[in-house]
């Protein structure tokens, strides 16, 4: 098991940068639902105290935990940090494609941190290689970044969380499609009742959503 660490907050933090905010997306694969985006801003003075609490080894990659272990990990993160959440809808995922759409979540996020804060951030830590265009704020890309750095893994279960409740609340309005079970992503099931159902408004028109013989079916929980 990874556990990711605070090197890289606190090599900045000894340069003088104080306001560092990591940021992740969930939900670049799924055929429904929107793509979200999770910002979290880390104190240097938490640290010492958010290490004592037995939840605190659950802030890693959101891949590797049960809804039930993020949830308990969203919390310690949303009671202890500042954070910011953005998303793009599917319809706007089908107008301006998939990674565009994660761009604009991502900066929504950050915008609703800073928001909240008040601030100007100094530097934000980002999951993957890809920089947010059309931003001022320096940026550092950190490949795997979830997995080593500690908050962007909190920002990936914020995003990843947050989504989850959204895609719960898209199944009591569109129970035929059964998005408690997959939340979206493209399994078995899912295309099942895409082909019975027919695509309704939350899915991603822009995307594959017939199953044939060349579309690999991920597993139940998906992957971001």
């Amino acid at each position: 098991m990874i556990f990711p660490t605070f090197d890289y907050e606190k090599k900045y933090w000894k340069q003088g940068m104080r306001i560092i905010v990591g940021i992740d997306e969930a939900g670049r694969g799924p055929l429904a639902g929107p793509v979200l985006a999770g910002a979290v801003l880390i104190f240097p003075e938490i640290i010492e105290e958010i290490v004592k609490n037995p939840i605190f080894r659950l802030v890693r990659d959101s891949k590797t935990l049960s809804f039930r272990q993020r949830e308990q990990a969203y919390h310690l993160i949303t009671t202890s940090f500042p954070f910011g959440i953005g998303w793009s809808s599917a319809e706007t995922i089908d107008r301006v494609n998939i990674l565009q759409a994660s761009f604009l979540a991502m900066k929504k996020a950050v915008f609703d941190l800073k928001r909240k804060i008040k601030e100007d951030i100094d530097l934000l830590l980002i999951d993957g290689q890809q920089p947010i265009p059309n931003i001022s704020i320096k940026q550092e890309n950190i490949a795997n970044g979830d997995k080593f750095v500690f908050s962007i893994a909190a920002a990936s279960i914020v995003a990843k969380f947050t989504r989850d409740r959204i895609m719960m609340e898209f199944h009591e309005k569109f129970p035929q499609y059964d998005f408690a079970r997959h939340k979206g992503y493209g399994t078995r099931l899912h295309f099942e009742m895409i082909e019975k159902h027919g695509p309704c408004e939350v899915h991603r028109k822009s995307f594959n959503l017939r199953r044939d013989s060349e579309t690999k079916i991920p597993n139940q929980r998906g992957k971001e």
